[in-house]
C-alpha cells in the first residue's frame, strides 16, 4: 500500500524542483493511491505544498545545515510538506510530525529519519522566530517569488497585498449551467438535492457557485453534458462577445474550450475553434461532445492565419492570448513556481504578434474580445494601446463590470475581486458599429 505521504512528497517534488506541472504530477501519481478519501488528501497536499512552497522552501535553508534539493528532492518536499500540516492545514502536532517521519521510511530513506523529526521539532520550539523572518518579505509572507511580488506591488500598489493573500485562499467551485440543456435554477435544485450546497451566481447569468471543489464528474448532470466548469471571470467573456445567430465566430488559442462552448451556448453561431497544439486542441473536441455542441476544431498558429483561414471575415473575434496566468494563481499554484520574470517580453511580443494577425479577419462592425488571466500590465493594456494607436480602423468600447476595476484601456479584474480569478479584458471594434 502506497503512503499518501510519501507520494505527496515525489509528487511535490516533481512540481517544484524537476518543472512538471500540477496536472501531470497528479496524473502519475494519482493512479498509485486506490482509495478516494486518500487521493483527496493527495492533491490537497501537493497543492497547498506548490502554493505555500516559496514559504516553506526558504524555512528550510533556515533550518538545515545543509540543503537535500539537489540529493534527497523527495525528503526536501516532504519536509516542506511537513510544515505545511504544522502552519496551513493546522493538524495535530504530533499526528503531523508522527506521520511524516513515517513517510521517509516509505520513501526507502530510513537513516533520514531522525533529521527530518529534529527539524520538524526545532521548528515547532523556534517557530514565532521563524515565522517573524518569514513575515518580514512579501514574497515570503505570501509565497510569490520575489520577482512577481515585485511586479504586483509596482503594477498595482494599493491592491498588492490584498491580491497576493487571495492568491492564497481556497477559491470556490464555479460551474456554468448549458443553457441549451438545462435551466440555472432547475440544475441548483438537482444539486441541492445531492446535498451540495449550490448558489446562483449574483451577476453572471449561467453561473452556479459552490463553496468548496469536490469531484465534478460524480455531480449530477455532469455525464448528460448540463453544466461545465468555469471560474466567472472566464465567464464574463460571453457577455462581452455578444454573439448573434447567424454570426460567424473565431476562438483564437480555445484550449480547453471553456469560453468557445459558452459561446456556442449563448447563441447559434458558425464557430472556429482555433488551437496550436493538437493535444490539446482534442480537449476542445471532448467538451463539445460532452456537452453536445457543435464546432470547427482547427490546428493551427493564431500568428500565422494564411495557413488556416478561409478568407471569410468573422464577426466576433475572441483572443484568449497565451499569458503569463498570473491572475490564476489560487486555482493554478504550480504556475508560481514555474514563471519567469524573463517570460513575460516573450508572452507580450507574441500577444502583439496575435492581436496584430488576426484583426484583418475580422468584419467591418466586427467586434474582438483580447483576454488575458493576468494581472501585468505589460501583458494587458501595454499590448491593446500600441496596437489601437497604430489601427486607425480600431476603437475600444468602453463597458463596466461588476467586479474588477478600469485598466487605461479595457477592465481588471484582479484575483479575489468579487471572488473570481484575475482576468483582464479589452472589447475592440472595427469601424462602423458592432
Amino acid at each position: 500500500m502506497t503512503d499518501t505521504r510519501a507520494a505527496a512528497a515525489r509528487a511535490l517534488a516533481d512540481v517544484a524542483l524537476h518543472g512538471t506541472s500540477l496536472r501531470e504530477a497528479m496524473e502519475r501519481h494519482a493512479p498509485k493511491i486506490p482509495d478516494a478519501r486518500d487521493r483527496a488528501l493527495l492533491m490537497a497536499l501537493v497543492s497547498d505544498g506548490a502554493r505555500w512552497w516559496p514559504r516553506y522552501d526558504a524555512a528550510l535553508d533556515r533550518l538545515l545545515d545543509r540543503p537535500l534539493r539537489r540529493k534527497e528532492p523527495a525528503v526536501h518536499a516532504l519536509l516542506v510538506l511537513g510544515l505545511v500540516q504544522l502552519e496551513v492545514l493546522e493538524l495535530a502536532d504530533y499526528a503531523a510530525v508522527a506521520a511524516t517521519v513515517e513517510a521517509v521510511r516509505a520513501l526507502k530513506r530510513p537513516q533520514l529519519a531522525g533529521l527530518v523529526n529534529a527539524v520538524l521539532r526545532r521548528w515547532q520550539r523556534e517557530r514565532a522566530m521563524h515565522l517573524a523572518a518569514l513575515d518580514a518579505k512579501p514574497e515570503t509572507r505570501h509565497a510569490h517569488p520575489r520577482w512577481l511580488a515585485e511586479a504586483i506591488a509596482h503594477d498595482w500598489p494599493a491592491q498588492a497585498e490584498a491580491v497576493m493573500a487571495a492568491d492564497n485562499r481556497e477559491p470556490p467551485l464555479m460551474l456554468r449551467a448549458n443553457r441549451r440543456r438545462t435551466d440555472r435554477d432547475a440544475l441548483i435544485g438537482r444539486l441541492r438535492l445531492d446535498g451540495q450546497t449550490a448558489e446562483p451566481h449574483d451577476w453572471l447569468a449561467d453561473a452556479i457557485v459552490l463553496p468548496h471543489s469536490t469531484d465534478v464528474t460524480r455531480l449530477p448532470g455532469f455525464v448528460d453534458g448540463l453544466f461545465a466548469v468555469q471560474d466567472g471571470a472566464a465567464q464574463a467573456a460571453a457577455d462581452l462577445a455578444d454573439v448573434r445567430d447567424g454570426q460567424r465566430v473565431l476562438d483564437a488559442c480555445a484550449a480547453p474550450g471553456g469560453k468557445a462552448c459558452h459561446l456556442l451556448e449563448r447563441a447559434d453561431v458558425a464557430l472556429t475553434a482555433l488551437e496550436f497544439e493538437p493535444k490539446r486542441a482534442e480537449r476542445i473536441r471532448e467538451n463539445l461532445a460532452r456537452l453536445h455542441l457543435h464546432a470547427g476544431v482547427t490546428v493551427g498558429d493564431a500568428g500565422n492565419p494564411s495557413a488556416w483561414w478561409d478568407g471569410q471575415p468573422f464577426d466576433r473575434i475572441l483572443v484568449d492570448a497565451p499569458c503569463s496566468a498570473t491572475g490564476v494563481l489560487r486555482r493554478r499554484p504550480d504556475v508560481r513556481l514555474h514563471r519567469l520574470a524573463d517570460d513575460i517580453p516573450a508572452l507580450a511580443a507574441q500577444q502583439r504578434r496575435i492581436l496584430a494577425a488576426l484583426w484583418p479577419l475580422l468584419a467591418t462592425g466586427g467586434r474582438l474580445v483580447y483576454i488575458t488571466c493576468s494581472l501585468l500590465r505589460a501583458e494587458n493594456e501595454a499590448v491593446v494601446a500600441p496596437f489601437l494607436a497604430a489601427h486607425a480602423d480600431a476603437r475600444a468600447v468602453s463597458f463596466t463590470l461588476p467586479a474588477g476595476q478600469p485598466a487605461a484601456v479595457g477592465w481588471q479584474i484582479l484575483p479575489g475581486d468579487g471572488d473570481l480569478d484575475g482576468m483582464y479584458y479589452a472589447v475592440l471594434v472595427k469601424g462602423g458599429t458592432s
